[in-house]
């Protein structure tokens, strides 16, 4: 195959995992105009359609299907080839993307590593959030952050922090006017602040446990959020009680701006993981970031 048929079959392969010739074009640096005669060209020299083009969206044909399922993984292999080799530098190098959520990167992620990468500046890291436990190998993410109990197992799986305990506050503005609820089951008669959980689209239950009885309380009140700095904002302004980490609201407890219920109900649960599929192994750059994140007694 001539030189040129591979840079049209890579402009081709990037065009459908980006769902987007400007969005491809941008990622290789040329223009879409120029992306698509990539692709047209591919196309007149196999002599059959590989993409269904609208004015909206484009998407390949069962012949651009079987294409693109063949040989995406192969260069996919070679991109992997060639950052081992510039693992051979003598100081690690790379680009790792790292899949979160929000209180694990502001907690965990960007404590460690912040003090460390200045030490490696060819080491870059991208950090998305993301609550919706992406298949970190679909979605072409180098490692995962979950809690504990939720890392696949045939990942490798690196904790790196302590276990975990949630916190059930309110303003002491809101605690004016209502009785601080004793049990879970009073959280019927308050207004709680909820976390939308994108992954199905439901409320997030508050869990509770002690003595061996274990209760999952669904609760309502006036505000819902998608992740948990806008809750204890919530929280702050006497909207209601947040159900969230700890170590997000020590701070406001000890200076007194929020108070804490339910404590003896809130037990430790596991701590978060860093995860990562075996073939990533070799990375200098991920055991640096992996070295850096290490939960240490």
């Amino acid at each position: 195959m001539a030189i040129e048929s591979f840079s049209d079959v890579l402009a081709f392969v990037h065009t459908v995992r980006e769902g987007s010739f400007t969005r491809a074009a941008a990622l290789l640096g040329v223009s879409p105009s120029a992306l698509s005669h990539s692709v047209r060209g591919l196309e007149t020299r196999l002599g059959v359609r590989l993409l269904t083009r609208t004015t909206r969206s484009l998407s390949p044909t069962e012949a651009g299907e079987r294409l693109y399922l063949s040989v995406a993984p192969r260069f996919d292999e070679i991109d992997a080839e060639i950052a081992a080799v510039q693992e051979l530098r003598d100081k690690p190098v790379g680009n790792l993307r790292i899949t979160a959520a929000e209180h694990a990167a502001n907690s965990v992620l960007w404590p460690k590593l912040s003090k460390v990468l200045h030490a490696y500046p060819d080491i870059n890291v991208e950090i998305t959030i993301d609550y919706t436990l992406s298949d970190i190998v679909a979605a072409r993410y180098d490692a995962g952050v979950r809690v504990g109990d939720q890392v696949a197992k045939d990942m490798i799986a690196v904790r790196i922090s302590p276990d975990l305990r949630i916190a059930v506050v309110g303003s002491p503005g809101y605690f004016a006017a209502r009785k601080k609820p004793r049990s879970p089951q009073e959280l019927a008669q308050h207004n709680c602040i909820s976390l939308r959980l994108p992954t199905h689209g439901r409320l997030l239950q508050w869990d509770f446990g002690k003595n061996g009885q274990e209760v999952k309380f669904r609760v309502s009140g006036q505000w819902v959020f998608n992740n948990s700095s806008s809750i204890v904002r919530a929280a702050l302004a006497g909207y209601g009680l947040a159900f969230v980490p700890e170590d997000m609201v020590l701070e406001h407890i000890a200076a007194g701006r929020l108070v804490r219920v339910l404590d003896d109900w809130c037990q430790p649960y596991p701590g978060y993981y860093l995860y990562y599929p075996s073939r990533r192994q070799s990375s200098r750059a991920l055991a640096v970031v992996v070295d850096a994140l290490r939960h240490r007694e």
